[in-house]
């Protein structure tokens, strides 16, 4: 029988329901106490030095460039292989992108591309956790360390660090570890996506973070509030207290807070996650045994120190914390090796005719219009490019039976063979 597979609901459980009608209920709905309270705790779940929460993934990555002081004249070295939203906020503070391509192979950033990049005029490098897996911040905060000699400061924060920041777009990450470090404290700031379609949601939301032990935590997320808040030096829930109305605004800001009401769904989606995460593991464990005897390979999101997968491991992502890495499982990220663009969509199609969506991660910035307007030409990053041609994502989700996942790899089987058979390449 056919079976209807979304590619990405969220998962809302009673506890997340009846978290938001409390909020509801008691009379605050704006940012205020859940909203402070899910700033310490992600804090706390990710080991950062500090995080602030506001209303997008976008709006916490063009607030870290802010409180970095990039602006006209700067420039950010940014994956060509990503979605808009790692490299919009570049262009919002009128910073110059510089995009690099891939690896051969791998979805991950060509690094000798990226050290080639580097110029005095270069403030931040870009890097994506793709899929949930984390990039090699280690590898371009050695980048940013060799171009020290030739970094020019210009503004506190930079001076505080000496160097090119390093900036992980975490959308996708939340919970994921890469040799002992996780999402959120591997760069020197990182940014989350709570977006519906995500692991770990609030429906719209999300947070940036700073590694710690760099900046003065206090300041800079005094700082980041009044970037979140029209430059305003109280926010509503300070200016409540008795006798406080007074305030004053320092700049002419922006606005792009997070409610109660988000934090409330959050701070629930939170109690659950370590739960999400290990259903997550077990469902890449059995996508990847049921796709094994096919011509196709996957992002990784599981490995320990000898290189093996570690899908299979029964105590969680934990486990790998010293000896290798685990993502957040956050997409199945399927390459169709040696096949067309036009098999990919053809296969795509023969999915959502046997009522399973499929997606794809991503169309490679150059070739969209905004970015060819810029003068980015698709030619130029061959290997994203090829990476994109053959990369389908299937459905990964916690409201996935182990039946559905059977379901999802029979018809993309079926799928496969029909499209062979048809002389499709």
């Amino acid at each position: 029988m056919q079976r209807t597979i979304p590619f990405s609901p969220p998962d809302i459980s009673q506890a997340e329901i009846d978290a938001v009608i409390d909020t509801l209920k008691s009379g605050w709905i704006t940012t205020g106490p859940k909203t402070k309270e899910l700033e310490r705790r992600l804090a706390a779940f990710t080991g950062a030095g500090g995080v602030a929460c506001v209303s997008s993934a976008t709006a916490a990555l063009e607030c870290i460039l802010r409180l970095l002081g990039v602006h006209e004249g700067d420039e950010v070295v940014v994956p060509a292989y990503t979605y808009t939203a790692t490299c919009s906020p570049v262009c919002h503070v009128g910073a110059t992108p510089v995009m690099c391509d891939s690896q051969d192979g791998a979805y991950d950033l060509d690094l000798d591309a990226v050290a080639a990049a580097v110029t005095p005029r270069t403030k931040a490098i870009v890097a994506v956790d793709l899929g949930g897996r984390m990039a090699d911040c280690s590898s371009l905060l050695g980048i940013a360390e060799a171009a020290r000699p030739q970094f020019q400061a210009a503004s506190d924060v930079q001076e505080a660090l000496g160097r090119i920041a390093v900036i992980a777009d975490a959308a996708h990450a939340l919970g994921a570890v890469d040799r002992g470090v996780r999402a959120g404290s591997a760069a020197d700031f990182s940014s989350f996506s709570f977006h519906a379609v995500k692991n770990f949601t609030t429906a719209e939301g999300g947070a940036l973070a700073w590694r710690a032990g760099l900046f003065d935590g206090d300041e800079l997320y005094r700082r980041a509030m009044l970037l979140s808040l029209h430059g305003q030096t109280k926010d509503a829930l300070a200016k409540a207290k008795g006798g406080s109305w007074e305030y004053d605004v320092v700049f002419p800001g922006w606005k792009c807070n997070m409610t109660d009401i988000q934090a409330a769904l959050g701070l629930a989606q939170l109690e659950r996650y370590p739960r999400l995460l290990a259903r997550r593991r077990a469902m890449v464990a059995r996508y990847e045994a049921n796709l094994a005897h096919l011509p196709v390979s996957w992002l990784r999101h599981y490995e320990d120190a000898s290189g093996a997968s570690a899908a299979l491991a029964a105590d969680g992502p934990a486990r790998l914390a010293d000896d290798g890495f685990s993502s957040s499982g956050h997409l199945m990220m399927v390459s169709l090796d040696g096949r067309s663009a036009a098999f990919r969509n053809a296969l795509i199609e023969e999915l959502a005719a046997s009522g399973v969506a499929a997606n794809v991660h991503f169309k490679p910035l150059p070739l969209l219009s905004a970015y060819r307007d810029l003068g980015f030409d698709p030619h130029d990053f061959p290997r994203a490019t090829a990476l994109f041609e053959r990369e389908v994502s299937l459905p990964l989700h916690t409201l996935l039976a182990d039946d559905d996942i059977d379901y999802v790899c029979d018809a993309f089987a079926a799928a496969y063979a029909a499209l062979d058979k048809r002389g499709l390449r």
